[in-house]
């Protein structure tokens, strides 16, 4: 039994490099690894041909060189041959344990999908430490087991079966989101989802995620989130309900966190993370572009 480990990477090549080489330390569990390279440039190429010259596992890659976060993890699909795809971001790090781990609680649960914790680690030099890596942090229950809902596709792992009739959406190749949509679209056909409290990965912060703005901005979009899939599935009821709640929170948290910025910073960057979300569920329709074109222009 194979596991594809697919690591999309875009403009990090010194973290593919760290990513990667976290999974060739896996342990107990045969692997191959598949990279998908989506910057215009090609930047992680040199980190490819490295890996190559440093391991005898089975590594393929490819350059996807339209930049879009669908786009690119399509692409790696069409590369792995494994019986199960398990998806590592390349800013995130596996322990030697982590796919073991994963494959341990779906031979368990059966579960079509499984999740994993994510911690965030932001360098010590960094302003708000706590706030940020809080922010980025993937937490869940103590123990593994079925789970009543999906988390995002970083850490995770799923049959290669289930993509073969669906894809990521790349209308979400700017903003993000195609692995929400296409998790709901598995939960609406009857697909289970689990935890895997063990299978834990380190997320490294880079430097311009460590910014008030973009912290805000990411929670921001964290709130669109749910009335985004409402809109989606036409769910009318659940998008005014979602945004009633989003309207309450935007109003309490950001009074709240206005009346304590004075004296506690940290805990007023908490409140507006609360209230940012809380606006986000209202203004849902404003889209967030992280992604793709968006991080394109940005000079490589």
């Amino acid at each position: 039994m194979i596991v594809s480990v697919i690591i999309p990477t875009f403009r990090r090549p010194d973290s593919f490099l760290r990513a990667a080489r976290s999974v060739l330390r896996q342990e107990g569990v045969a692997f191959e690894l598949i990279a998908i390279d989506n910057s215009p440039e090609g930047s992680a190429l040199e980190a490819f041909a490295q890996i190559e010259r440093e391991t005898s596992v089975a590594f393929r890659w490819s350059h996807e060189a339209k930049p879009g976060v669908a786009q690119a993890r399509n692409a790696a699909l069409k590369l792995a041959s494994g019986r199960y795809i398990a998806w590592l971001d390349d800013d995130e790090e596996a322990p030697p344990h982590w796919l073991a781990s994963l494959l341990a609680v779906r031979s368990r649960t059966g579960a079509q999908s499984v999740f994993g914790p994510v911690r965030a680690r932001a360098s010590s030099d960094a302003e708000h430490v706590r706030f940020y890596e809080a922010l980025y942090s993937r937490t869940g229950p103590a123990t593994s087991g079925f789970s009543p809902r999906a988390y995002g596709i970083g850490n995770s792992l799923q049959p290669r079966v289930m993509f073969e009739d669906e894809h990521f959406d790349t209308r979400a190749d700017q903003t993000g989101g195609e692995d929400d949509k296409l998790f709901a679209l598995w939960a609406e056909a009857g697909a289970r989802f689990a935890w895997a409290a063990d299978a834990w990965v380190i997320e490294h912060l880079t430097p311009n995620r460590t910014r008030i703005g973009h912290g805000l901005k990411r929670a921001f979009a964290y709130g669109q989130g749910p009335c985004e899939l409402a809109w989606s599935a036409r769910n009318y009821p659940a998008l005014a309900r979602h945004m009633i709640v989003g309207a309450a929170q935007a109003a309490a948290y950001a009074l709240a966190s206005a009346i304590v910025l004075a004296g506690s910073t940290p805990r007023a960057l908490m409140l507006l993370d609360r209230a940012a979300r809380g606006a986000g569920k209202v203004l849902w329709f404003m889209e967030q572009r992280f992604y793709g074109e968006a991080l394109a222009r940005q000079p490589a």
